[in-house]
C-alpha cells in the first residue's frame, strides 16, 4: 500500500523549466480595459494558459487579474509531472496540484491536468526500476492515485505525452523498452477507470507534420480498437515566427477529427529567436554562442509585426475549424514566464506570447482579437 504524504517540496528547482518569472510586485488592481480573449472566443473554444507555482500562489495581483480576465482554461507547467507529484515510490505531493484546482474554481478556469505518462521529468526512483512488473506497478498505482484524486475536479488529462519520434515511430522510452507498445493502451485504460468523467488526450509536438501525424493516428486507432476511450489529441504548437506550417496544421485537424476525436492546441507559442532544430525535445540543447540572444533590449518592430501576422493566421485557421477544436492554450501568460527564455539556450530573452514582461498586450494580442471578426 502506498502511503501518501502531503508535505511540500521545493518547486523552484525543477530543472530548466522552472526558469519562470515569480513576480512579487504589489500593484494595485486597476481595470486593464482590454478586450477579453475568453469572451471573444467563448462560442468557439476555450482559451487557456500554462500556470507556474508562483502564479498559482498569486504572487502578483496584477498577473492574477490578467489571468482571470483573459483565460478560461489552465494547464500546469510542472506541478503535476511525476517528478513533482510523485517524488518517491511511497510518497505523493499534492500541495500545488490541490492549489491549482482551487485557483481554477476561484477564477472559473477549466483545468487540463498535465501529464500522467511522460518519459521526461520522471522521479529518480523510476529510472532505477529494472523489472517490467515493477514498472507496470508504478504505472498502475501512479495513474490510479493521481487521476483518481482529481476525478471530477479537472476537465481533461494529457494521459500520454510525447511518445513518438519525428518519423512517427514509437520513442524508445523506459515505458516502451520495458512494457512494450501496449503501455499506451494500458495508460488510457487506467485513466478511464480512475477518472471516467474526464476527457482523455494524447499530446505531442510536431504531430502536425505528416510522418509524426501518421504515427499519432496509429496510436489513436490502436486505443480505439482496444475498446478504450480517447477523447482528443493535443497538438502542442511550438512554432517559429515566419514559418508556421498552416497547411500541415489544417490537414492534421481534419485527419484527427475524422477519427472522431477533438483537437486541442495545447502549448502554443511562437519562437522569434534562432534555433537549429525544430520541435520541443527537452533533452536537446544549444550552446550560448554570440548572436543567439540578439534582442535583450526589445523586439524589432519588423519581428513584432511578423509575430502578430502569424498569430492572426493561426487563429483564423482555428476559427475556420472551431467545430473540431476544444481548446487553444498558450504556453505561458507573458513573455517573462516562457520556457523559451531558458531553452534550448539558457538565459535568452524571448518574446513568444501575446503579453510582454509587464503584462501589456503586444500587437499579436490585437491581431488574435481581430482574427475572430
Amino acid at each position: 500500500m502506498i502511503r501518501l504524504k502531503y508535505t511540500p517540496i521545493a518547486l523552484l528547482g525543477i530543472g530548466f523549466l522552472a526558469l519562470t518569472n515569480f513576480t512579487t510586485e504589489s500593484n494595485s488592481l486597476v481595470p486593464l480595459n482590454l478586450p477579453s480573449l475568453k469572451e471573444v472566443y467563448k462560442d468557439d473554444f476555450l482559451i487557456g494558459t500554462a500556470l507556474n507555482a508562483g502564479q498559482i500562489d498569486e504572487k502578483s495581483p496584477k498577473e492574477t487579474q490578467l489571468i482571470a480576465e483573459q483565460f478560461n482554461a489552465a494547464t500546469p507547467e510542472n506541478i503535476m509531472k511525476a517528478e513533482v507529484i510523485h517524488p518517491r515510490w511511497d510518497q505523493y505531493n499534492f500541495t500545488y496540484a490541490d492549489k491549482l484546482v482551487e485557483f481554477g474554481k476561484k477564477n472559473k478556469l477549466a483545468i487540463n491536468a498535465h501529464t500522467l505518462v511522460w518519459h521526461s521529468q520522471l522521479p529518480p526512483f523510476v529510472r532505477k526500476i529494472k523489472r517490467a512488473d515493477s514498472l507496470q506497478l508504478f504505472l498502475k498505482e501512479h495513474i490510479q492515485t493521481v487521476a483518481g484524486r482529481y476525478r471530477g475536479k479537472v476537465q481533461s488529462w494529457d494521459v500520454v505525452n510525447e511518445a513518438l519520434n519525428e518519423d512517427g515511430t514509437l520513442r524508445k522510452s523506459i515505458f516502451l523498452n520495458k512494457l512494450g507498445e501496449g503501455y499506451l493502451v494500458e495508460a488510457f485504460r487506467l485513466a478511464q477507470a480512475a477518472s471516467p468523467e474526464t476527457q482523455l488526450y494524447y499530446n505531442d509536438y510536431n504531430n502536425e507534420q505528416p510522418a509524426k501525424r501518421a504515427g499519432c493516428i496509429e496510436i489513436i486507432k490502436k486505443i480505439q480498437a482496444a475498446g478504450v476511450r480517447i477523447d482528443g489529441v493535443g497538438i502542442q504548437g511550438h512554432w517559429h515566427v515566419g514559418k508556421i506550417p498552416l497547411q500541415h496544421i489544417e490537414e492534421s485537424i481534419l485527419a484527427y477529427a475524422a477519427l472522431g476525436v477533438k483537437v486541442a492546441i495545447t502549448e502554443l507559442d511562437i519562437e522569434v529567436l534562432k534555433r537549429d532544430f525544430q520541435g520541443a525535445e527537452v533533452s536537446q540543447r544549444m550552446s550560448n554562442e554570440q548572436g543567439l540572444n540578439p534582442y535583450t533590449s526589445g523586439l524589432p518592430d519588423s519581428l513584432q509585426q511578423q509575430l502578430a501576422r502569424d498569430y492572426e493566421s493561426l487563429f483564423k485557421l482555428f476559427v475556420k475549424h472551431k467545430d473540431k477544436i476544444a481548446r487553444v492554450t498558450f504556453w505561458g501568460v507573458h513573455d517573462g514566464q516562457s520556457w523559451l527564455n531558458g531553452w534550448p539556450v539558457r538565459g535568452r530573452t524571448n518574446y513568444p506570447l501575446l503579453f510582454d514582461r509587464q503584462y501589456n498586450p503586444k500587437p499579436a494580442f490585437y491581431k488574435v482579437i481581430q482574427a475572430h471578426q
